[in-house]
């Protein structure tokens, strides 16, 4: 039995761990800083249909994140942790989704299990403070999974009102992906359950209605905004319609090559990213997939009643459809990780709450002990080496956390294996010690809030600001809650405050003899971390040097 202590304390640690990047990490570019900037933008000038990215028209993803966010920070205020907090709760959402989804077809100790396995996965830790689309959509997916299932066990309309609100609301945050994960998890389940009945049922056509009918805004503003002005070019590319690219380009064309991105495309791309973001528990879900796969062979490709195939059918078709698209990034499967919980959950179940798999018991600690022993090293070594800043109390915390998991692996203990207790220890611990230290102390580096602070510091007039032969950073019109705009060096003019790299100050110096520096800095890409840069002896070649200058 997984004992309501055990959930408590796991959750309630996750929960602490998720706050804590939440309030204490900036954001960080591309991505996150791009879509808070984007709803910061939408707050100030009150288009709430029509979307804009720096003052320039914005396709690339539906408006959901963007209107709860902007919602939010009209409440608390323009802050980052503002920016989370509806993504926040989406997540929160999608790990009790998981739950009660687990809870129709299986015991409360697998319910639990997935329910933990998800909220300690590393991608859950991650996009707690990297907020992208897929934190918000995944909730409303894991929702619409749940009330389904719910409805086609004992059918009441708020089931199915409700699920068909969240894929509405799952197709405003990232477009018909969340139709169709429904869809692909639910059309194995009935093939297999011989449930030919459940494929035409005329409820289905009351729950589409719903869906278009709270679909009308955005598609009003998509219309508005392209389809009255066709021609407008969006990554260089002319969109005469903004339904169409919404409905049809922006998923389908991924397959048809109309897609304007084409990245990553092989098949095990996806595969091979949830060797980090499904960490610690993905090398027990490769063998749960395994047997998942090899039980219903057996079974003849049938279920029987009360059995459920949603977890393991929705995953695979899911991964088959998004594996096959021309452009990949490694958070599009995050929308399935919580059916990926529930196939972990049952293997768990298995190994450690039943004699089936006893013999798996020892192999499967010494490898993980392993990864955990290595995993806690490397968080040492991480509060040690790149940034000296680095409190020494919190290494001596790091240390004592290593020599605890070395405790929680050789103990022994009857409510709960060795492995589990390490397991989330140590995925609970070693992003307790990243959200504390290590990624504040690398943002540092990042331009975007750099350069705000600095400005709020000094209280520079942001109505003069300019940037010139410097990176985009789109956390700096977040933070600094201004968009500053591009110039050419022709452009600039006497009291310019201009944000350049180091490198122009010469040339600038003799076009403007008497300007002066506010302040040097310098900065780094942090989303592409490499090891010379983590090298104090070594970073100063891997940063560019920059300025902040009145002329």
């Amino acid at each position: 039995m997984i004992t309501n202590r055990t959930v408590f304390v796991v959750l309630a640690s996750c929960l602490l761990v998720y706050l804590l990047g939440m309030f204490r990490i900036p954001l960080m570019d591309i991505d996150a800083a791009q879509y808070a900037s984007i709803s910061r933008e939408m707050l100030a000038n009150k288009s709430y249909l029509q979307v804009y990215d720096l003052g320039k028209d914005y396709l690339d993803k539906p408006p959901m994140l963007f209107w709860l966010s902007a919602l939010s920070m009209k409440i608390f205020g323009v802050h980052d942790w503002a920016y989370r907090i509806p993504s926040f709760l989406f997540a929160l959402l999608a790990v009790y989704a998981t739950y009660r989804l687990a809870l129709l077809f299986y015991n409360q100790t697998i319910a639990r299990l997935a329910a933990m396995v998800l909220a300690t996965s590393q991608a859950m830790f991650l996009i707690m403070h990297d907020v992208r689309c897929d934190t918000m959509l995944m909730g409303w997916v894991a929702l619409s999974l749940w009330q389904l299932a719910e409805w086609y066990q004992k059918p009441a309309w708020k089931n199915l009102l409700l699920a068909f609100a969240a894929i509405a609301g799952g197709m405003m945050t990232k477009g018909p992906i969340a139709l169709m994960v429904p869809v692909f998890a639910f059309g194995p389940h009935i093939v297999l359950r011989r449930e030919w009945k459940q494929c035409f049922r005329w409820e289905y056509l009351v729950g589409l209605l719903l869906v278009a009918l709270l679909l009308i805004p955005m598609s009003i503003g998509l219309y508005q905004q392209y389809d009255l002005h066709p021609g407008k070019l969006i990554n260089g590319i002319p969109i005469h319609s903004g339904l169409r690219f919404y409905y049809w380009t922006q998923s389908f064309g991924r397959y048809t090559g109309e897609n304007y991105y084409h990245e990553m495309s092989h098949f095990t791309f996806l595969l091979e990213n949830m060797f980090w973001t499904f960490l610690p528990w993905i090398l027990c879900f490769l063998p749960a997939l395994f047997f998942a796969v090899k039980d219903i062979v057996v079974k003849k490709f049938k279920l029987d009643a009360g059995e459920e195939w949603i977890s393991t059918g929705g995953f695979i078709v899911t991964y088959c459809i998004l594996a096959r698209s021309q452009a990949q990034l490694p958070h599009y499967i995050f929308v399935v990780f919580p059916l990926v919980a529930i196939i972990t959950a049952k293997f768990l179940h298995r190994l450690f709450y039943t004699d089936e798999l006893k013999a798996w018991r020892k192999p499967i600690l010494i490898i993980h002990a392993v990864i955990f022993l290595i995993l806690w090293m490397a968080v040492v070594a991480l509060m040690k080496f790149p940034f000296p800043s680095i409190s020494w109390l919190i290494l001596v915390m790091a240390i004592l956390g290593l020599c605890q998991c070395v405790r929680l692996i050789v103990s022994r203990n009857t409510t709960m294996h060795p492995f589990l207790r390490a397991a989330f220890f140590t995925v609970i611990g070693v992003n307790f010690f990243l959200n504390l230290a290590f990624y504040p102390h690398l943002l540092e580096y990042q331009l975007g809030n750099k350069v705000a602070d600095v400005i709020h510091e000094k209280k520079l007039d942001k109505s003069r600001m300019v940037q010139y032969n410097i990176d985009l950073s789109r956390a700096l019109a977040f933070y600094a809650q201004q968009i500053i705009p591009f110039k050419e060096q022709g452009a600039l003019k006497k009291d310019d405050i201009v944000i350049t790299r180091a490198e122009s100050i010469p040339a600038l110096k003799q076009q403007f003899p008497d300007m002066q520096t506010i302040f040097e800095g310098t900065y780094y890409g942090v989303s592409m971390l490499s090891l010379p840069f983590l090298n104090p002896a070594t970073r100063e070649k891997e940063v560019t040097k920059y300025a902040i200058i009145q002329l």
